[in-house]
């Protein structure tokens, strides 16, 4: 009984040696996960989610974008933004005084040196508007002339015009500051203008689209008077006044100037 109980057990051994050997103790294949996970772990989405969702509150609560624009308020890129200028710190229609006057309104310009002798302005101005009233051309002046221009406006252009063609609307400048001679005539000693002490002045536009001119109404009975109680006002504001009646030179305009001469205003 014993030789027969012994003699299988070499076999059996070789088994367990063989299996052993081909048969690997734990699978290399990956194990697919649950397909539900554990109800104590909260899936991944569900985190993500709610982190976006967090997220979009926190940027909503602390955007600084009002929900309505307040009135008047421009955008950055609307190119609306208000530009500060020269003119709008020295116009007397925003406060400031032009030659030490409200009602002048225009810029303050470097001086300007001529290598002519005799021209040249130490502190000009480019007036563009007297007490409301436009100029066609600004005119490039002294504060003297500007000042005298203003007197000037003040005490008979508005007044001697008063309601005709609906008052006055603006003045035709034709000339103000240029280094020139007297009439450009060769030889003649250098004009007013040349100091930035003179303008002329052509027409007086009104209201009603028409235009008083000294070339044509000068000599006209209703426009013509009108035209000469102006003539008449400017002397006084200015040291010489020159029209029509003067020479062929200034037959079409008026020429005022702050020249003044030992017998008083020179006025023709």
């Amino acid at each position: 009984m014993a030789p027969e109980m012994i003699a299988p057990l070499p076999r059996m051994a070789a088994i367990v040696v063989q299996a052993g050997v081909h048969a690997p103790a734990r699978s290399a294949r990956p194990v697919l996960r649950p397909i539900q996970p554990p109800t104590h772990v909260q899936p991944p989405a569900v985190v993500l989610v709610a982190i976006a969702t967090d997220a979009s509150a926190l940027a909503v609560a602390q955007s600084l974008r009002p929900s309505l624009r307040p009135a008047g308020l421009s955008r950055p890129d609307s190119g609306t933004a208000p530009r500060q200028t020269v003119a709008s710190q020295v116009s007397g229609a925003q406060g400031g005084r032009l030659c030490g006057r409200s009602g002048l309104v225009g810029d303050r310009l470097a001086p300007i040196r001529a290598t002519r002798n005799g021209c040249g302005i130490a502190e000009p101005v480019r007036l563009r508007e007297v007490e409301g009233i436009a100029l066609s051309t600004p005119a490039t002046l002294n504060c003297e002339t500007a000042r005298a221009l203003q007197q000037w406006v003040r005490q008979s252009l508005v007044p001697d015009v008063g309601r005709y063609g609906g008052g006055v609307r603006s003045l035709r400048v034709v000339a103000s500051y240029a280094c020139r001679t007297r009439n450009n005539q060769p030889g003649a000693r250098i004009s007013e203008h040349g100091r930035g002490n003179a303008i002329d002045i052509a027409g007086i536009g009104l209201a009603d689209g028409t235009e008083l001119t000294v070339l044509s109404d000068w000599r006209t009975r209703r426009e013509g008077r009108i035209l000469r109680e102006l003539h008449r006002g400017a002397c006084g504001p200015f040291g010489t006044v020159l029209g029509p009646d003067s020479d062929r030179f200034h037959r079409d305009h008026f020429h005022f100037d702050v020249a003044r001469h030992r017998s008083g205003a020179f006025c023709r």
